[in-house]
């Protein structure tokens, strides 16, 4: 859509981005769909989540599992930049941007939670809370200010987050004489636990610039 202009394009290092030109190129070339590479990054976060899943019986699998969490993350960055690049960005194009990443989120924290490895009820309010951080992120958007990216908790610091639950569980299981609980808890526990209260810290922040955009953008000039 000539006319249109993305309302909210997520802050991301250079350095990642350049990670994703080379591919932009193929996929304009080849004419892939972003709304193609919005879908697999779902099936990356469903291979994340078997992983995840699997691993009680096959622990080496919270090796890999990290990787796909951030072919989610890849994905998630190509499908913007293909659709800019092609000139295929669309309002539509917004919803299946953010829509997949959703499904996503519940998809990991849900195989996370049914792995074995800690209690499940953790690994769901994780998901709970990062579908409600990405949802106040949105509140902006919503009424008018900018959409809100900010805070400790974002997308990809849950799964870093993930990441180093997964790894040091496997590191215990290793050289720790397979002990992996500290206080009672398991390391993906203390994961999940961090995510939620990261994810708290994230939506505080997100509303308060917001509340500060609105109050900006309704002051008499």
């Amino acid at each position: 859509m000539a006319d249109y202009k993305p309302t909210s394009r997520r802050p991301i290092a250079d350095i990642f981005r350049l990670t994703a030109q080379r591919g932009t190129r193929f996929c304009v070339r080849c004419q892939i769909h972003p709304d193609a590479i919005s879908y697999l990054s779902i099936v990356a976060a469903a291979l994340a989540a078997i992983c995840f899943w699997k691993s009680r019986q096959q622990p080496w699998l919270l090796f890999l599992a990290p990787s796909f969490c951030y072919l989610r993350l890849w994905f998630n960055m190509l499908d913007g930049m293909v659709a800019l690049a092609s000139g295929k960005a669309s309002w539509r194009g917004e919803i299946l941007n953010d829509l997949p990443d959703r499904v996503s989120d519940v998809l990991i924290f849900a195989g996370v939670a049914h792995s074995d490895w800690m209690n499940p009820l953790f690994g769901y309010w994780a998901a709970i809370f990062a579908l409600l951080t990405a949802y106040v992120g949105m509140f902006g958007q919503g009424v008018g200010v900018q959409r809100e990216f900010s805070g400790l908790m974002s997308k990809p610091w849950r799964m870093v987050t993930l990441h180093v639950g997964a790894w040091v569980t496997l590191a215990c299981l290793w050289w720790n004489t397979g002990s992996i609980r500290f206080a009672r808890l398991t390391v993906l526990d203390w994961a999940c636990l961090i995510v939620v209260a990261g994810c708290v810290q994230t939506m505080a922040i997100r509303l308060h610039r917001i509340m500060a955009a609105l109050q900006a953008k309704s002051a008499p000039h």
